[in-house]
């Protein structure tokens, strides 16, 4: 609860040097318009009208400070004013007693004792400005978010998107591509594999809607011992607030205020200064610094400090407790010499934490940190009035009642609901024979090898890894459906984790986007052998202003929900990212999750590349001849197809037989039906494999083979299953969708239509061809 607003003061605050008083109390509608835009504070007129309210019952103007840390706070990206209000749908999922924490990151039960966390982030905006920067921060950013719950962070995932790189030219003020692609990447790379933890999982996609706007999502996992988890509120009054980490520079000025509107062509010479600099060297002593003092039991509250600073961070913290603070402005350890105390309060520098520390376990914390010899100062103290007061060199800078500051009410956008389009006519594939229709899917650019990027990440640092990103023999790796952690080594239990992403559904029917993206998250997850557990969302969607983009968000949470609720996902995580696109161009609803699932014993996981010769093939899960949204709609230019059927609750039954046949011995691969159809899915597990197939696609049930090969509709996967279990595969399946496709062969790609062979060519050239990949440009 806010406390009641104190009365006016009788006299003028002396306020400290370096802070402004801005004249806003008496300033006419046009006026307080021309302040905002002047500097840059993003507030709409209704805001600002609550703002002139607020300092008239105050009794006097505010300052340069307060105004500068109240538009952080009331950004779309800190705040969440548009969508609070749709996420809602997320609150209705039952309670779950897996969930242990839901702040910086969801943490979910491991075992006895262990507990994980996860979250993921957008960095949408500052990587279209600056590439290599925007990622490497992005990186950065996620790992505090895992750190700040107590967790150690185990392991990163990357979902990228980029306009063609084949583009000609860009539009004005636009970076093309391939330079954001290889800065993007460039990003990532140096700064997880320099702070020591893996890129395990993620994906690229190229879509011309992501031209203008790329979007950089980032997801990281954590694990700790569930005695260390730490809460991200202040536990008393009188307790001290200790910033750690790196020191503050003038970098990541207004960061969240530039993530809150669309880009436009001045945006690369405006808003560069509001992309922050990563420092990778000094996170990773931050990291086993703060563990060690969580360990040691000295630190009672924590959060990082992303967007918005200082400002955003002890205001949370203390808000959360239902407390107020104290900081002394000129206690934060600088960078640079001569800046502002408003710049002080919102810089968004790098690599650092705000702790809630008892005042007699100051000096432990401090020497902990100066052991591993990273920055730690306290710079003021947890009051118990709910007021937020800002010092200068002794002298006020700031007071204000610190929730009307961070909590901001919800905005109500107005919601205009699209109409899913519903194709009466019947899914055609042009004739082109076969063969050349297997090697246009498998050679498609969303369907050729990703390791070239997955190659620069490291994958294998910490050592917790079994399965990893790239399935399948030493010399000819393919990919697989998810990586598997083996989190801890006492324990052979592990942790799956996969990435899934639809912005091709999303541009047809968001609903149907936010149900595909868990369902398919599902069935990577059941692929490796993991019973699916939790997942953490990231949506990317255009300007909220738009009643057609807030329609579309509406029906991509509501899917969302319902998919997440029917395969029993818990949610205890999320992202919302808004206003991505720019210069008359917007993005495709895109939802991204980041999903995990639960391995009873990493010893027993499974792959997708095939094993043995002579292996009999099955197919899992209903055929539909449909190809909205799929590869080959896309490469061909055919708009307008319906979308496959979806349901995640046969999904789930389907999956959870998979798991039991796998258990019961026999399931030698797996691998899960998805973009670029039947055509992709066993072209990967024979490239793994060093091996070929010979498959009738007359079993699939659908009305031809060039639809058997390029659809990519229902809840299915391809598994090889050993001869002799056979029989108990199918009793164990038995009311599941199963055909027997055919086998596993030496090295050729035979398909047949019943007896008519339609193509038989060697996987060799092909691999080669698929191998080169998507290469950083």
């Amino acid at each position: 609860m806010t406390p009641a607003r104190r009365s006016a003061p009788s006299a003028p605050v002396a306020w400290a040097s370096g802070v402004q008083s801005v004249p806003l109390r008496r300033a006419t509608a046009g006026a307080l318009r021309e302040l905002s835009a002047r500097f840059r504070w993003g507030f709409s007129e209704p805001e600002l009208a609550r703002l002139q309210r607020y300092f008239r019952v105050e009794g006097r103007d505010p300052t340069d400070v307060e105004l500068a840390g109240l538009a952080q706070s009331w950004s779309e990206h800190c705040s969440y004013k548009s969508s609070r209000p749709f996420l809602r749908a997320f609150a209705r999922l039952r309670p779950d007693r897996r969930v242990l924490g839901t702040g910086d990151a969801g943490v979910m039960a491991f075992a006895p004792g262990y507990a994980y966390a996860l979250r993921i982030e957008s960095h949408n905006h500052p990587s279209a400005v600056e590439p290599y920067g925007g990622a490497a921060t992005g990186i950065g950013g996620i790992l505090r978010d895992v750190l700040a719950v107590g967790a150690k962070p185990i392991a990163l995932t990357d979902p990228l998107f980029f306009g063609p790189l084949d583009l000609d030219t860009t539009p004005q003020g636009v970076k093309h591509p391939r330079y954001l692609m290889a800065g993007v990447v460039s990003g990532i790379r140096d700064y997880g594999n320099r702070v020591g933890v893996p890129t395990i999982a993620g994906g690229v996609f190229f879509d011309p809607a992501f031209t203008v706007n790329p979007l950089v999502n980032v997801g990281c996992v954590g694990f700790l011992p569930r005695r260390r988890l730490v809460p991200n509120r202040a536990r008393a009054a009188g307790d001290r607030l200790v910033l750690v980490g790196g020191l503050t520079g003038r970098d990541g000025l207004g960061g969240v205020a530039f993530a809150s509107k669309e880009l436009t062509e001045r945006s690369e010479d405006e808003s560069r200064g509001a992309v922050q600099l990563g420092n990778p060297i000094m996170k990773e002593p931050l990291i086993h610094a703060c563990l060690e003092a969580y360990d040691k039991g000295l630190v009672a509250g924590v959060k990082d400090l992303g967007g918005g600073g200082l400002a955003s961070a002890s205001g949370e913290l203390v808000h959360a407790g239902g407390f107020g603070s104290r900081i002394d402005l000129d206690r934060v350890p600088l960078r640079e010499t001569g800046l502002r105390p408003w710049e002080i309060w919102i810089s968004e520098s790098q690599e650092r934490m705000l702790l809630d520390v008892p005042p007699q376990h100051v000096p432990a914390v401090l020497a902990i940190f100066a052991r591993y010899d990273v920055p730690a100062q306290a710079v003021g103290e947890v009051t118990a009035d709910g007021r937020e007061r800002l010092f200068y060199k002794g002298t006020p800078a700031a007071e204000l009642n610190v929730g009307f500051r961070v909590a901001p009410p919800p905005l109500r956008r107005r919601t205009l609901a699209r109409r899913a389009p519903k194709s009466r006519l019947p899914p055609h594939v042009p004739e082109e024979g076969i063969p050349a229709l297997f090697e246009r899917l498998v050679l498609a650019r969303e369907c050729v090898s990703r390791e070239p990027v997955l190659r620069v990440y490291d994958h294998e640092v910490q050592g917790e890894t079994v399965v990893k990103p790239l399935h399948g023999h030493t010399v000819s790796p393919s990919h697989g459906d998810a990586a598997v952690l083996r989190p801890h080594p006492g324990l052979w239990k592990g942790l799956a984790v996969t990435v899934a992403a639809r912005p091709s559904y999303g541009a047809i029917d968001p609903r149907a986007a936010g149900v595909e993206v868990v369902e398919e998250a599902a069935r990577n997850l059941y692929a490796v052998g993991a019973h699916p557990d939790a997942l953490t969302n990231c949506l990317n969607f255009g300007n909220p202003e738009d009643a057609r983009v807030m329609g579309d968000f509406r029906s991509a949470v509501d899917g969302l929900a319902a998919a997440a609720q029917a395969l029993r996902f818990a949610v205890p995580s999320g992202n919302v990212s808004l206003y991505n696109g720019g210069l008359g161009a917007g993005i495709p609803p895109t939802p991204v999750v980041m999903a995990t699932g639960l391995v009873d014993d990493v010893r027993r996981c499974l792959t997708s590349d095939l094993k043995t010769i002579d292996d009999p093939l099955f197919l899992v899960g209903p055929s539909f001849p449909a190809l909205g949204g799929s590869v080959y709609a896309r490469t061909c230019g055919v708009r307008g197809g319906a979308l496959p059927p979806q349901d995640p609750a046969g999904v789930k039954k389907a999956g959870d037989r998979l798991l039991t046949a796998t258990s019961r011995g026999g399931v030698r691969a797996s691998h899960d039906i998805s973009e670029g159809g039947l055509a992709v899915t066993l072209a990967e597990m024979a490239f793994g494999g060093a091996l070929g197939f010979d498959v009738d696609l007359q079993t699939t049930g659908l009305p031809g083979p060039d639809l058997a090969l390029a659809a990519e509709g229902g809840s299915r996967w391809v598994v090889e299953v050993a001869p002799q279990h056979r029989h108990s595969f199918l009793r164990t399946m038995r009311g599941i969708p199963v055909a027997e496709l055919g086998v596993v062969t030496a090295e050729s790609t035979r398909l047949r239509w019943g007896p008519k062979i339609l193509a038989d060519e060697p996987m060799g050239s092909l691999y080669g061809r698929w191998r080169e990949g998507v290469g950083i440009p």
